[in-house]
């Protein structure tokens, strides 16, 4: 299918970073079984919630730094570079796809980039070993220093809106591909899980790799229930 197509569109989930030692949300161990999600509602209003998600979001980071991506990332980047994969769309917040040398205008995060924060205000961009430091120094949520606004991970949190301009790219390059490759993701969350959908309707092939079965797995043309990295790395040639 690789092969016979055109242009390739590939949409990962968090099922293609556990293979790099990041813990899954949803699945059962995962994060959200030993703490519930922070909303963005409370975390505008709360001084003390924007604590806790700062000392969440440290702790949880001392796992996601150490991640490197594995064999499923690189048979990506690999397709991308041969000019097979025209996009690569993610629900990751990790940064490996980019670590795995797939161009940054290639990579539409919809859920945003845990490896830096922004200004919800004025969206100046800090980097998050400064955040830490300020944290540490003040036992604070830090503002903005141009601004006085809220600092935030470049994230996308339970109840804070999409962001436009990916969602915007996502559907474009879902309609111009004829092959749309749905990695690692549960496809449960809306609407990024709408896009296996609008590619579908749109007459192109719909591929599945996830280990557990999915809620779109009758309407795919092939679904694999197995590894990601093993299963993708003979694809992109790279045994």
């Amino acid at each position: 299918m690789i092969d016979a197509a055109r242009r390739v569109v590939v949409f990962t989930g968090a099922g293609i970073s556990t293979e790099s030692g990041i813990p899954d949300f949803r699945s059962p161990g995962g994060l959200w079984t030993k703490m519930a999600p922070i909303d963005f509602g409370d975390f505008i209003r709360s001084a003390e919630i924007r604590r806790e998600a700062w000392r969440r979001k440290f702790e949880i980071d001392k796992t996601i730094a150490r991640a490197e991506p594995n064999k499923g990332h690189m048979a990506i980047a690999r397709l991308v570079d041969i000019g097979k994969v025209s996009h690569v769309i993610t629900q990751n917040i990790d940064n490996l796809h980019q670590l795995s040398g797939v161009p940054a205008e290639k990579i539409i995060e919809l859920h945003g980039n845990g490896t830096y924060a922004k200004c919800l205000d004025c969206g100046l961009r800090y980097e998050l070993e400064e955040v830490r430091v300020l944290f540490e120094a003040s036992g604070e949520a830090p503002n903005c220093r141009a601004c006085g606004g809220i600092v935030k991970s470049a994230t996308i949190s339970f109840g804070q809106a999409m962001p436009e301009e990916e969602m915007r790219r996502a559907e474009e390059a879902t309609l111009a591909c004829d092959v749309f490759l749905a990695i690692g993701s549960s496809l449960q969350v809306y609407p990024a899980a709408g896009f296996p959908i609008i590619a579908k309707r749109n007459g192109a092939t719909l591929v599945i790799l996830n280990r557990d079965p999915t809620e779109l797995d009758a309407i795919a043309d092939l679904v694999i229930h197995d590894e990601i990295g093993p299963t993708l790395a003979p694809v992109a040639m790279l045994n």
